[in-house]
């Protein structure tokens, strides 16, 4: 982003604009290919700019990329940095990054986050760590990261397992790895699915739930604590239940919920009964950009139950169906199967 004549700020620098502006990057001896993939806000990205950038860096990667940095608007990393980590099968790094303070103002972040993310990329102690989110010289992983202010520097933070590991004095320090990894399919081709998310308010009104789970092919429940819901929601929870998967996740921002603790109407217990999918660790927004792609690989309703506790930490990962990258690099490496 940047502006001309002091006017509003725009995505207008190009890739190697942005290359050109970090300061020490030619001392690292580091080798930078630049693509301009897109050029848009991002909170204007979709499923299919995401799945075809995914494309074009698992080709990067098979040409002999040690590993691939991705820069974008902050709005919407959490996402997309999950879905590239679900769509990437590769062992080499794939890691995002941004900016929280634009070129115009004092103390633009941006050089130093991309020169964190290329050292990022670059380490052999990253691979198979998946999709990476890597600012304020902190490695974050993608499927735990969430943003937490809407201005801070520091707003990126895994609040349930902390960073993965920091850049210092330009070296990557891994503190500790992700356990596992879970993937999906790419895409069917024209393979569409609407997946809803809805947050649970107090004295929720079930007309507002009606309308939106007519409409969707997948809905996400953001529920109180650990799981609950207001009682006049549960007939319409369990009718859609009975017609498309309805994943359960907690509106918190950190912890996980629960699935044998509460017992009365609306409560995890009394829900999970009627068909609904614990989400466990995984947050509202994550557990849609997973149910979508589910949904778009065409994954069976077993099987995207299965994933979805899978991902959040319910379930052991050696019950999902198909297989996941593996995290010891002396192994070969897998790839998914087709839904």
């Amino acid at each position: 982003m940047t502006s001309s004549n002091g006017g509003a700020v725009t995505p207008a620098m190009s890739a190697q604009q942005l290359i050109d502006a970090v300061p020490g990057l030619a001392a690292t001896g580091i080798e930078i290919e630049v693509v301009d993939f897109r050029r848009r806000p991002g909170a204007s990205l979709t499923f299919t700019d995401i799945t075809e950038l995914a494309t074009t860096a698992t080709r990067a990667l098979h040409g002999g990329a040690a590993g691939v940095v991705v820069t974008q608007g902050t709005d919407t990393i959490e996402e997309t940095a999950y879905l590239l980590d679900l769509l990437h099968q590769r062992p080499e790094p794939i890691v995002v990054t941004g900016a929280m303070r634009n070129p115009t103002l004092a103390g633009a972040d941006g050089p130093a986050n991309l020169l964190a993310a290329i050292h990022t990329a670059a380490a052999p102690a990253t691979r198979r760590q998946g999709c990476l989110v890597v600012l304020a010289d902190e490695i974050h992983a993608a499927r735990w990261v969430t943003k937490t202010h809407s201005t801070s520097g520091a707003t990126f933070r895994s609040l349930d397992s902390g960073p993965l590991g920091y850049i210092l004095e330009g070296e990557v320090r891994m503190l500790t790895r992700v356990p596992y990894r879970l993937t999906v399919p790419a895409p069917r081709p024209r393979e569409h699915a609407t997946v809803g998310l809805y947050t649970v308010t107090l004295d929720d009104d079930p007309i507002l739930l009606d309308a939106i789970g007519a409409r969707v092919d997948g809905l996400i429940v953001a529920g109180f604590g650990v799981g609950h819901v207001p009682e006049p929601l549960v007939d319409t929870l369990t009718t859609l239940a009975s017609r498309i998967p309805v994943v359960l996740a907690s509106r918190t921002p950190a912890g996980s919920t629960l699935t044998r603790t509460y017992g009365f109407p609306g409560s995890e217990q009394d829900l999970l009964a009627r068909g609904l999918i614990p989400a466990g660790w995984l947050h509202p927004y994550k557990a849609r950009i997973l149910l979508r792609a589910l949904l778009a690989a065409g994954a069976k309703p077993q099987d995207i139950a299965t994933a979805v506790t899978t991902a959040g930490g319910l379930t052991d990962p050696i019950a999902w169906p198909w297989p996941t990258p593996s995290n010891n690099d002396d192994q070969p490496e897998t790839s998914t199967t087709d839904a």
